[in-house]
Protein backbone atom coordinates (compact mmCIF):
# COMPACT_ATOMS: atom_id res chain seq x y z
CA UNK A 1 0.00 0.00 0.00
CA UNK A 2 1.36 3.45 -0.97
CA UNK A 3 0.37 6.68 0.92
CA UNK A 4 -0.94 8.17 -2.53
CA UNK A 5 -3.49 5.26 -3.19
CA UNK A 6 -7.01 5.55 -2.87
CA UNK A 7 -7.23 2.87 -0.20
CA UNK A 8 -4.78 4.12 1.75
CA UNK A 9 -6.56 7.98 1.87
CA UNK A 10 -10.25 7.11 2.03
CA UNK A 11 -9.84 3.02 3.84
CA UNK A 12 -6.92 2.95 5.95
CA UNK A 13 -6.06 6.48 6.93
CA UNK A 14 -9.39 7.33 8.37
CA UNK A 15 -9.84 3.93 10.15
CA UNK A 16 -6.02 4.61 11.43
CA UNK A 17 -6.85 8.05 12.62
CA UNK A 18 -10.15 6.85 14.76
CA UNK A 19 -8.19 4.34 15.79
CA UNK A 20 -5.53 6.55 17.50
CA UNK A 21 -7.82 9.26 18.78
CA UNK A 22 -9.91 7.09 20.28
CA UNK A 23 -7.17 4.49 21.88
CA UNK A 24 -5.81 4.72 25.20
CA UNK A 25 -2.75 3.11 24.68
CA UNK A 26 -1.26 4.86 21.90
CA UNK A 27 1.69 3.19 20.63
CA UNK A 28 -0.24 -0.20 21.11
CA UNK A 29 -2.75 1.55 18.10
CA UNK A 30 0.40 2.58 15.92
CA UNK A 31 1.70 -0.93 16.06
CA UNK A 32 -1.35 -2.11 15.67
CA UNK A 33 -2.34 0.06 12.58
CA UNK A 34 1.49 -0.51 11.33
CA UNK A 35 1.31 -4.38 10.80
CA UNK A 36 -1.75 -3.51 9.35
CA UNK A 37 -0.58 -1.52 6.72
CA UNK A 38 2.92 -3.33 6.43
CA UNK A 39 0.67 -6.77 5.89
CA UNK A 40 -1.16 -5.53 3.13
CA UNK A 41 1.01 -6.38 -0.01
CA UNK A 42 4.06 -7.86 2.38
CA UNK A 43 2.61 -10.46 4.97
CA UNK A 44 5.42 -12.84 4.14
CA UNK A 45 7.67 -10.76 5.51
CA UNK A 46 6.53 -9.90 9.09
CA UNK A 47 8.27 -12.48 11.00
CA UNK A 48 11.42 -11.21 9.67
CA UNK A 49 11.06 -7.66 10.67
CA UNK A 50 9.29 -8.84 13.94
CA UNK A 51 12.65 -10.53 14.98
CA UNK A 52 14.66 -7.33 13.71
CA UNK A 53 12.84 -5.85 16.02
CA UNK A 54 13.55 -8.33 18.48
CA UNK A 55 17.25 -9.44 18.22
CA UNK A 56 18.07 -5.39 18.08
CA UNK A 57 15.81 -4.72 21.39
CA UNK A 58 17.35 -7.16 23.57
CA UNK A 59 21.00 -6.77 21.99
CA UNK A 60 20.69 -3.20 22.56
CA UNK A 61 20.41 -4.27 26.23
CA UNK A 62 23.38 -6.62 26.38
CA UNK A 63 24.93 -4.36 25.15
CA UNK A 64 24.32 -1.69 27.55
CA UNK A 65 25.72 -3.97 30.29
CA UNK A 66 29.16 -5.60 28.79
CA UNK A 67 32.28 -3.82 29.46
CA UNK A 68 35.55 -4.08 27.92
CA UNK A 69 36.17 -5.65 24.34
CA UNK A 70 33.64 -8.26 24.76
CA UNK A 71 31.51 -4.87 24.21
CA UNK A 72 33.29 -4.30 20.81
CA UNK A 73 32.87 -7.50 19.64
CA UNK A 74 29.21 -8.23 20.19
CA UNK A 75 28.61 -4.67 18.61
CA UNK A 76 30.25 -6.72 15.55
CA UNK A 77 28.35 -9.37 15.80
CA UNK A 78 25.22 -7.31 16.30
CA UNK A 79 26.12 -5.26 12.93
CA UNK A 80 26.19 -8.33 10.97
CA UNK A 81 23.73 -9.74 12.66
CA UNK A 82 21.88 -7.23 10.77
CA UNK A 83 23.73 -6.86 7.52
CA UNK A 84 23.25 -10.60 6.88
CA UNK A 85 19.59 -10.22 5.67
CA UNK A 86 19.67 -7.73 3.98
CA UNK A 87 23.01 -9.16 1.97
CA UNK A 88 21.10 -12.53 1.59
CA UNK A 89 17.63 -10.71 0.23
CA UNK A 90 19.49 -7.90 -1.63
CA UNK A 91 22.29 -8.38 -3.28
CA UNK A 92 23.08 -12.55 -3.28
CA UNK A 93 21.24 -12.95 -6.72
CA UNK A 94 23.73 -9.80 -7.73
CA UNK A 95 26.69 -11.65 -6.83
CA UNK A 96 25.62 -15.46 -8.25
CA UNK A 97 25.03 -13.61 -11.39
CA UNK A 98 28.36 -11.82 -11.60
CA UNK A 99 30.16 -15.28 -10.35
CA UNK A 100 27.79 -16.99 -13.22
CA UNK A 101 29.20 -15.01 -16.18
CA UNK A 102 33.00 -14.98 -14.39
CA UNK A 103 33.39 -18.89 -14.30
CA UNK A 104 30.75 -19.80 -16.78
CA UNK A 105 27.28 -21.03 -16.38
CA UNK A 106 26.30 -23.06 -13.14
CA UNK A 107 23.12 -24.24 -11.24
CA UNK A 108 23.48 -21.76 -8.57
CA UNK A 109 20.15 -19.63 -8.55
CA UNK A 110 18.76 -17.79 -5.68
CA UNK A 111 15.42 -15.73 -5.93
CA UNK A 112 14.31 -14.99 -2.25
CA UNK A 113 12.66 -11.42 -3.42
CA UNK A 114 13.42 -8.61 -1.73
CA UNK A 115 11.48 -7.73 1.69
CA UNK A 116 9.98 -4.24 1.82
CA UNK A 117 11.84 -1.47 3.00
CA UNK A 118 14.38 -3.91 4.67
CA UNK A 119 17.11 -1.21 3.53
CA UNK A 120 15.58 1.52 5.98
CA UNK A 121 14.72 -0.69 8.60
CA UNK A 122 18.20 -2.26 8.80
CA UNK A 123 20.02 0.89 8.90
CA UNK A 124 17.81 2.42 11.56
CA UNK A 125 18.59 -0.62 13.61
CA UNK A 126 22.12 0.02 12.98
CA UNK A 127 22.01 3.59 14.31
CA UNK A 128 20.24 2.67 17.54
CA UNK A 129 22.84 -0.18 18.24
CA UNK A 130 26.17 2.19 17.67
CA UNK A 131 24.37 4.89 19.75
CA UNK A 132 23.71 2.75 22.41
CA UNK A 133 27.22 1.68 22.05
CA UNK A 134 29.00 4.91 21.98
CA UNK A 135 26.63 5.98 25.03
CA UNK A 136 25.06 9.16 22.74
CA UNK A 137 21.28 7.48 23.41
CA UNK A 138 19.95 4.87 26.27
CA UNK A 139 18.81 1.98 25.33
CA UNK A 140 14.87 2.10 25.29
CA UNK A 141 13.35 -0.22 28.22
CA UNK A 142 10.00 -1.48 26.81
CA UNK A 143 9.88 -3.81 23.80
CA UNK A 144 6.22 -1.93 22.61
CA UNK A 145 8.22 1.73 22.48
CA UNK A 146 10.98 0.06 20.54
CA UNK A 147 8.87 -1.99 18.11
CA UNK A 148 7.03 1.87 17.74
CA UNK A 149 9.73 3.54 16.48
CA UNK A 150 10.77 0.59 13.94
CA UNK A 151 7.43 -0.19 12.81
CA UNK A 152 5.89 3.53 12.34
CA UNK A 153 3.79 3.21 9.27
CA UNK A 154 5.16 6.63 8.11
CA UNK A 155 9.06 5.72 7.41
CA UNK A 156 8.46 2.18 8.22
CA UNK A 157 8.62 1.68 3.70
CA UNK A 158 11.00 4.41 2.30
CA UNK A 159 12.21 7.03 5.27
CA UNK A 160 13.27 9.17 6.20
CA UNK A 161 15.54 7.04 7.89
CA UNK A 162 14.67 8.27 11.96
CA UNK A 163 16.83 7.79 14.72
CA UNK A 164 15.63 6.93 18.01
CA UNK A 165 16.96 10.22 19.51
CA UNK A 166 14.85 12.01 16.89
CA UNK A 167 11.88 10.61 18.69
CA UNK A 168 12.67 9.19 21.88
CA UNK A 169 11.45 11.79 23.96
CA UNK A 170 8.02 11.64 21.96
CA UNK A 171 7.64 7.93 22.08
CA UNK A 172 6.80 8.32 25.89
CA UNK A 173 4.93 12.22 25.98
CA UNK A 174 3.48 13.47 22.93
CA UNK A 175 0.68 15.65 22.01
CA UNK A 176 -1.65 16.49 19.27
CA UNK A 177 -3.83 19.54 18.98
CA UNK A 178 -5.91 20.84 15.68
CA UNK A 179 -2.62 22.73 14.61
CA UNK A 180 -0.70 19.90 14.47
CA UNK A 181 -3.54 18.00 12.76
CA UNK A 182 -3.74 20.95 10.52
CA UNK A 183 0.11 21.28 9.51
CA UNK A 184 0.36 17.27 9.30
CA UNK A 185 -2.25 17.61 6.52
CA UNK A 186 -0.67 20.49 4.72
CA UNK A 187 2.41 18.33 4.69
CA UNK A 188 0.42 15.22 3.14
CA UNK A 189 -1.27 17.25 0.56
CA UNK A 190 1.56 19.12 -0.90
CA UNK A 191 3.41 15.56 -0.63
CA UNK A 192 0.56 13.93 -2.87
CA UNK A 193 0.34 16.66 -5.32
CA UNK A 194 4.00 16.32 -5.53
CA UNK A 195 3.66 12.65 -6.15
CA UNK A 196 0.53 12.45 -8.38
CA UNK A 197 0.86 15.58 -10.35
CA UNK A 198 4.37 15.78 -11.49
CA UNK A 199 6.49 12.96 -10.87
CA UNK A 200 3.47 10.27 -11.88
CA UNK A 201 2.69 12.36 -15.13
CA UNK A 202 6.83 12.64 -15.76
CA UNK A 203 6.75 8.94 -15.59
CA UNK A 204 5.75 8.48 -18.93
CA UNK A 205 8.19 10.37 -20.72
CA UNK A 206 10.98 8.73 -18.85
CA UNK A 207 9.56 5.09 -19.51
CA UNK A 208 8.92 5.87 -23.27
CA UNK A 209 12.68 7.38 -23.56
CA UNK A 210 14.43 4.51 -21.55
CA UNK A 211 12.40 2.13 -23.17
CA UNK A 212 13.18 2.40 -26.50
CA UNK A 213 16.11 0.36 -28.39
CA UNK A 214 19.57 0.89 -28.43
CA UNK A 215 20.80 3.46 -30.95
CA UNK A 216 17.17 4.99 -31.63
CA UNK A 217 16.85 7.66 -29.44
CA UNK A 218 17.18 11.00 -30.75
CA UNK A 219 19.02 14.38 -28.96
CA UNK A 220 15.34 15.54 -28.26
CA UNK A 221 14.05 12.46 -27.06
CA UNK A 222 17.06 11.84 -24.74
CA UNK A 223 16.96 15.31 -23.01
CA UNK A 224 13.24 15.08 -22.21
CA UNK A 225 13.38 12.08 -20.89
CA UNK A 226 16.58 12.31 -18.58
CA UNK A 227 14.97 15.74 -17.68
CA UNK A 228 11.42 14.14 -17.06
CA UNK A 229 13.07 11.38 -14.94
CA UNK A 230 15.39 13.95 -13.21
CA UNK A 231 11.81 15.45 -12.04
CA UNK A 232 10.18 12.28 -10.99
CA UNK A 233 12.25 10.80 -9.02
CA UNK A 234 12.42 13.63 -7.00
CA UNK A 235 9.33 14.70 -7.03
CA UNK A 236 8.54 11.25 -6.68
CA UNK A 237 10.73 10.40 -3.49
CA UNK A 238 10.38 14.27 -1.85
CA UNK A 239 6.58 13.60 -2.01
CA UNK A 240 6.84 10.61 -0.29
CA UNK A 241 8.91 11.85 2.40
CA UNK A 242 6.41 14.91 2.45
CA UNK A 243 3.22 12.61 3.20
CA UNK A 244 5.51 10.66 6.20
CA UNK A 245 6.04 13.78 8.10
CA UNK A 246 2.70 14.88 7.59
CA UNK A 247 1.54 11.89 8.47
CA UNK A 248 3.96 11.55 11.52
CA UNK A 249 2.97 15.18 12.47
CA UNK A 250 -0.67 13.61 12.68
CA UNK A 251 0.37 11.39 15.40
CA UNK A 252 2.54 13.60 17.25
CA UNK A 253 5.88 12.96 15.84
CA UNK A 254 8.98 15.32 14.36
CA UNK A 255 10.24 13.55 11.81
CA UNK A 256 13.69 15.01 10.08
CA UNK A 257 13.27 16.90 6.66
CA UNK A 258 14.85 14.61 3.63
CA UNK A 259 15.03 17.14 1.37
CA UNK A 260 16.06 20.80 1.00
CA UNK A 261 16.12 21.84 -2.94
CA UNK A 262 18.54 19.97 -4.06
CA UNK A 263 18.60 21.19 -8.02
CA UNK A 264 19.00 24.94 -6.05
CA UNK A 265 22.60 23.21 -5.00
CA UNK A 266 26.05 25.19 -6.42
CA UNK A 267 28.31 21.84 -5.97
CA UNK A 268 27.79 17.97 -5.59
CA UNK A 269 28.58 18.14 -1.90
CA UNK A 270 26.12 20.87 -1.44
CA UNK A 271 24.04 18.39 -3.35
CA UNK A 272 24.17 15.70 -1.17
CA UNK A 273 23.43 17.78 2.15
CA UNK A 274 20.08 18.45 0.37
CA UNK A 275 18.88 15.15 -1.40
CA UNK A 276 17.93 12.42 0.74
CA UNK A 277 19.36 14.20 3.96
CA UNK A 278 18.80 11.23 6.61
CA UNK A 279 20.14 8.81 4.34
CA UNK A 280 23.59 11.49 3.91
CA UNK A 281 23.25 11.82 7.44
CA UNK A 282 23.99 8.22 8.26
CA UNK A 283 27.21 7.55 6.21
CA UNK A 284 28.63 10.30 7.91
CA UNK A 285 28.10 9.48 11.09
CA UNK A 286 28.45 5.90 10.82
CA UNK A 287 31.21 4.85 7.71
CA UNK A 288 32.35 8.54 6.74
CA UNK A 289 33.53 9.50 10.30
CA UNK A 290 34.65 6.29 12.14
CA UNK A 291 37.07 5.76 8.83
CA UNK A 292 38.90 9.22 9.90
CA UNK A 293 36.22 12.04 8.25
CA UNK A 294 38.00 14.72 7.27
CA UNK A 295 40.71 14.20 10.09
CA UNK A 296 42.86 12.11 7.50
CA UNK A 297 45.58 13.24 4.67
CA UNK A 298 44.38 14.12 1.31
CA UNK A 299 44.35 10.70 -0.20
CA UNK A 300 42.50 8.81 2.55
CA UNK A 301 40.17 11.99 2.09
CA UNK A 302 39.28 10.80 -1.14
CA UNK A 303 39.73 6.95 -0.68
CA UNK A 304 37.06 8.01 2.27
CA UNK A 305 34.46 10.03 -0.08
CA UNK A 306 34.86 7.40 -2.95
CA UNK A 307 33.98 4.41 -0.35
CA UNK A 308 31.26 5.92 1.16
CA UNK A 309 29.54 7.27 -1.89
CA UNK A 310 29.89 3.61 -3.96
CA UNK A 311 28.45 2.10 -0.72
CA UNK A 312 25.92 4.86 -0.97
CA UNK A 313 24.97 3.76 -4.84
CA UNK A 314 24.95 -0.23 -3.54
CA UNK A 315 22.39 0.74 -1.31
CA UNK A 316 20.34 1.94 -3.94
CA UNK A 317 20.58 -1.23 -5.56
CA UNK A 318 22.04 -4.25 -6.54
CA UNK A 319 23.27 -3.22 -10.35
CA UNK A 320 26.47 -1.92 -11.73
CA UNK A 321 24.55 1.10 -12.69
CA UNK A 322 24.06 2.58 -9.23
CA UNK A 323 27.73 1.20 -8.11
CA UNK A 324 28.80 3.44 -11.22
CA UNK A 325 26.76 6.04 -9.92
CA UNK A 326 27.60 6.17 -6.47
CA UNK A 327 31.24 5.86 -7.44
CA UNK A 328 30.34 9.16 -9.65
CA UNK A 329 28.89 11.16 -7.45
CA UNK A 330 31.87 10.13 -5.22
CA UNK A 331 34.58 11.58 -7.99
CA UNK A 332 32.79 14.55 -8.03
CA UNK A 333 32.52 15.29 -4.08
CA UNK A 334 36.86 14.09 -4.08
CA UNK A 335 37.59 16.43 -7.15
CA UNK A 336 35.49 19.41 -5.00
CA UNK A 337 37.31 18.15 -1.63
CA UNK A 338 40.52 18.05 -3.36
CA UNK A 339 40.64 21.54 -4.77
CA UNK A 340 38.08 22.33 -7.06
CA UNK A 341 35.75 23.83 -4.86
CA UNK A 342 37.65 26.91 -4.13
CA UNK A 343 37.88 27.04 -7.79
CA UNK A 344 34.29 26.91 -8.33
CA UNK A 345 33.26 29.06 -5.78
CA UNK A 346 35.36 32.37 -7.51
CA UNK A 347 32.73 31.02 -10.85
CA UNK A 348 29.29 33.17 -11.34
CA UNK A 349 26.64 31.79 -9.13
CA UNK A 350 24.77 30.98 -12.69
CA UNK A 351 27.88 28.68 -13.78
CA UNK A 352 28.03 26.79 -10.36
CA UNK A 353 24.33 26.04 -10.87
CA UNK A 354 24.81 25.22 -14.25
CA UNK A 355 27.49 22.75 -13.44
CA UNK A 356 26.10 21.17 -10.68
CA UNK A 357 23.04 20.48 -12.51
CA UNK A 358 24.83 18.67 -15.12
CA UNK A 359 26.60 16.49 -13.10
CA UNK A 360 23.28 15.53 -11.10
CA UNK A 361 21.58 15.06 -14.27
CA UNK A 362 24.40 13.08 -16.21
CA UNK A 363 24.16 10.67 -12.50
CA UNK A 364 20.54 10.04 -13.57
CA UNK A 365 20.71 8.62 -16.65
CA UNK A 366 22.99 6.30 -15.22
CA UNK A 367 20.75 5.84 -12.34
CA UNK A 368 17.88 5.18 -14.08
CA UNK A 369 19.32 3.16 -17.06
CA UNK A 370 19.26 -0.95 -16.86
CA UNK A 371 22.89 -1.17 -18.13
CA UNK A 372 25.67 0.77 -18.83
CA UNK A 373 25.19 0.48 -22.64
CA UNK A 374 21.77 1.95 -22.30
CA UNK A 375 23.75 4.54 -20.06
CA UNK A 376 25.71 5.27 -22.88
CA UNK A 377 23.46 5.51 -25.89
CA UNK A 378 21.48 7.99 -23.85
CA UNK A 379 24.69 10.07 -23.44
CA UNK A 380 25.96 10.03 -26.70
CA UNK A 381 22.40 11.12 -27.93
CA UNK A 382 22.42 13.98 -25.36
CA UNK A 383 25.72 15.04 -26.85
CA UNK A 384 24.44 15.12 -30.19
CA UNK A 385 24.77 11.79 -31.99
CA UNK A 386 21.49 10.36 -31.60
CA UNK A 387 19.15 8.68 -34.02
CA UNK A 388 16.14 10.24 -35.83
CA UNK A 389 12.96 10.36 -33.66
CA UNK A 390 11.59 7.16 -33.23
CA UNK A 391 7.96 8.56 -33.65
CA UNK A 392 6.13 12.22 -33.17
CA UNK A 393 6.64 13.97 -30.33
CA UNK A 394 2.64 14.69 -30.52
CA UNK A 395 2.74 10.82 -30.21
CA UNK A 396 3.71 10.82 -26.22
CA UNK A 397 4.74 14.49 -25.32
CA UNK A 398 0.74 15.67 -24.37
CA UNK A 399 -0.21 18.90 -22.79
CA UNK A 400 -0.26 17.50 -19.31
CA UNK A 401 3.23 16.41 -19.73
CA UNK A 402 4.53 19.57 -20.82
CA UNK A 403 2.76 21.44 -18.03
CA UNK A 404 4.74 18.97 -15.77
CA UNK A 405 7.70 20.10 -17.23
CA UNK A 406 7.08 23.46 -16.92
CA UNK A 407 6.09 23.56 -13.40
CA UNK A 408 8.29 21.18 -11.99
CA UNK A 409 11.53 23.05 -12.47
CA UNK A 410 9.24 26.19 -10.28
CA UNK A 411 8.60 24.30 -8.06
CA UNK A 412 11.82 22.51 -7.51
CA UNK A 413 12.97 25.80 -6.08
CA UNK A 414 12.06 27.78 -3.12
CA UNK A 415 9.65 29.83 -5.50
CA UNK A 416 6.85 28.76 -3.07
CA UNK A 417 7.44 29.67 -0.30
CA UNK A 418 8.18 32.91 -1.62
CA UNK A 419 4.91 33.24 -2.96
CA UNK A 420 3.78 32.41 -0.01
CA UNK A 421 5.55 34.37 2.44
CA UNK A 422 4.65 37.22 -0.36
CA UNK A 423 0.76 36.52 0.51
CA UNK A 424 1.21 36.80 4.25
CA UNK A 425 2.76 40.66 3.82
CA UNK A 426 -0.27 41.54 1.80
CA UNK A 427 -2.52 39.93 4.34
CA UNK A 428 -0.46 42.63 6.59
CA UNK A 429 -0.92 45.46 4.21
CA UNK A 430 -4.80 44.58 3.50
CA UNK A 431 -5.31 45.05 7.15
CA UNK A 432 -3.49 48.32 7.03
CA UNK A 433 -5.10 49.18 3.76
CA UNK A 434 -8.64 48.29 4.52
CA UNK A 435 -9.21 48.54 8.43
CA UNK A 436 -13.06 48.77 8.22
CA UNK A 437 -12.99 45.49 5.37
CA UNK A 438 -11.67 42.28 7.01
CA UNK A 439 -13.12 40.41 4.27
CA UNK A 440 -9.84 41.22 2.45
CA UNK A 441 -7.87 39.70 5.17
CA UNK A 442 -9.98 36.54 5.36
CA UNK A 443 -9.80 35.94 1.35
CA UNK A 444 -6.14 36.14 1.56
CA UNK A 445 -5.87 33.94 4.58
CA UNK A 446 -7.82 31.36 2.34
CA UNK A 447 -5.45 31.83 -0.72
CA UNK A 448 -3.21 28.67 0.53
CA UNK A 449 -5.57 27.08 1.92
CA UNK A 450 -8.25 26.68 -1.50
CA UNK A 451 -5.04 25.80 -3.20
CA UNK A 452 -4.35 23.18 -1.10
CA UNK A 453 -7.71 21.44 -1.47
CA UNK A 454 -7.60 22.54 -5.13
CA UNK A 455 -4.55 20.28 -5.19
CA UNK A 456 -5.97 17.51 -2.89
CA UNK A 457 -9.42 17.15 -5.12
CA UNK A 458 -6.86 17.29 -8.32
CA UNK A 459 -4.75 14.69 -7.22
CA UNK A 460 -7.26 12.39 -6.08
CA UNK A 461 -9.53 12.70 -9.46
CA UNK A 462 -6.36 12.23 -11.38
CA UNK A 463 -5.42 8.28 -9.14
CA UNK A 464 -8.94 7.39 -9.78
CA UNK A 465 -8.53 7.55 -13.56
CA UNK A 466 -5.09 6.47 -14.28
CA UNK A 467 -3.71 3.08 -13.05
CA UNK A 468 0.03 4.58 -13.45
CA UNK A 469 1.04 5.37 -9.47
CA UNK A 470 4.69 3.87 -8.86
CA UNK A 471 6.71 4.60 -6.87
CA UNK A 472 10.60 4.39 -7.37
CA UNK A 473 12.23 4.24 -3.78
CA UNK A 474 10.06 0.78 -3.11
CA UNK A 475 12.57 -0.87 -5.48
CA UNK A 476 15.27 0.10 -2.94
Amino acid sequence: MVFSSIPFIFYFAPAFFLLLFCSRSKNLAILIGSALFYSWGELKWLPLLGLSIVFNFYAAALLSRLQGRSRDWFLYFAIIANLTPLIIFKYAEFVLSNLQEIIGKTSLSFEFGLPLGISFFTFQAISYIIDVYRGSQKREGTLRDYATYIFLFPHLIAGPIVRYADIHDELKHRSVGVEKVAVGLQYFIVGLCQKVLIANTLASPADYVFGLELGTVSMLEAWIGSVSYMLQIYFDFCGYSNMAIGLAFMMGFHFPRNFNYPYISRSIGEFWRRWHISLSFWFRDYVYIPMGGNRVSRAKLIRNVLIVFTLTGLWHGAAWTFIVWGFYHGAFVALERAGFGAVLNRLPSALQHGYALLVVLVGWVIFRAESMPQTLDILTAMAGFGAEASSPLGLWLNPEIILALILGPAFATPLLPLLLRWAGRIEVEGALAYPNQPDVRVIIRLIPVSVLALGFVVSVTALAASSLNPFLYFRF
